[in-house]
């Protein structure tokens, strides 16, 4: 028999494929497909303070081996989340993961504080929609020009710290490949108590029309995903799983359960599966199935047996 299971802060994934944000919507379009409770994990649609109608113009363009994304966190805000999609959310039978942004530390405590008492509520009526935080520091802090808070170890430090005070629910920081040290962030993380990282986002990239003279998207440039990053990101969580004991999500062109194992023989914990799910429909039914027919064909009854080997 072959163990898919995972442990993350106490929580438990029935298996390590976790869906990643921004390629999966809040989950009900998918489930239209396929049945998601075979899932480890659902990382929902970034979410923000407030409503956010996303970036004008063309949001999604191809590129070799991935895709650019320009879609700007268009989201409904949490108030709207936590009343519309929750009462769906606690029907599933799979780790919830709310990934929250902000642009000012402010919006990322609020937003911590208002998750963190709705699921107080619900568990004092024995329900549960929400099972983790994963805090997206990629977003661009308006108050010192739009740099965003992941990038300089130091100022990512100030949100983890207010955000980890805010709540008492899991804490997955999600780190951006753009960070000036990523090792240094991951063990900032450590250092400030977070229950964890998730690691990468996606590569801030370009592409150019060359009939119009102009760049695709209209904020210039866009977010690389997809294969052509997977090598990168896969040498990142291994450098991240060598210097924390934090557990890590990892994540960043899988596409096959071939790159799962690698992940997971990187160090990683648990993974995320994003640019995937638009190529094939039933990518975590896929995966799943994969996974499973490589253990039982090499023998591995539980994946701690291959976790971090390298």
């Amino acid at each position: 028999m072959t163990d898919l299971s995972c442990q993350i802060a106490g929580v438990s994934f029935k298996n390590p494929i976790v869906m990643a944000s921004g390629t999966f919507g809040f989950g009900k379009e998918y489930g239209a497909i396929y049945d998601i409770n075979q899932l480890g994990g659902l990382s929902g649609k970034g979410l923000t303070l407030h409503p956010k109608a996303g970036n004008e113009g063309i949001r999604v363009a191809e590129t070799a081996s991935g895709m650019l994304n320009s879609v700007g966190l268009e989201n409904p805000g949490i108030p709207a989340f936590l009343r519309e999609e929750c009462p769906r959310w606690e029907q599933l039978d799979l780790v919830r993961i709310v990934n929250l942004g902000g642009n000012t530390i402010e919006e990322y405590v609020e937003g911590a504080r208002l998750i963190d008492e709705d699921a107080a509520w619900r568990r004092r009526e024995g329900r549960t929609a929400v099972d983790m935080i994963e805090l997206n520091i990629s977003c661009p802090n308006v108050k010192a020009g739009g740099m965003a808070y992941g990038i300089k170890t130091e100022i990512a430090r100030q949100v983890v710290r207010e955000v980890r005070a805010a709540t008492t629910l899991p804490l997955i920081v999600k780190l951006s490949p753009n960070a000036e040290d990523i090792v240094g962030m991951a063990v900032m993380c450590q250092e400030e108590q977070a229950d964890g990282v998730s690691l990468i986002n996606t590569f801030s990239a370009m592409k150019i029309d060359i009939s119009k003279r102009r760049s695709v998207f209209e904020n210039l440039y866009a977010g690389l995903s997809g294969p052509a990053i997977k090598p990168i990101a896969l040498r990142m969580v291994h450098q991240v799983c060598q210097a924390v004991t934090l557990p890590v999500m990892g994540m960043g062109g899988i596409s096959s359960a071939e790159d799962v194992v690698e992940f997971i023989m990187a160090g990683a914990a648990v993974v995320q599966v994003g640019t995937h799910n638009f190529v094939h429909l039933r990518a975590g039914e896929q995966l799943i199935a994969g996974l499973t027919a490589w253990m039982q064909a090499e023998g591995v009854q539980t994946l701690d047996e291959i976790r971090g080997i390298l």
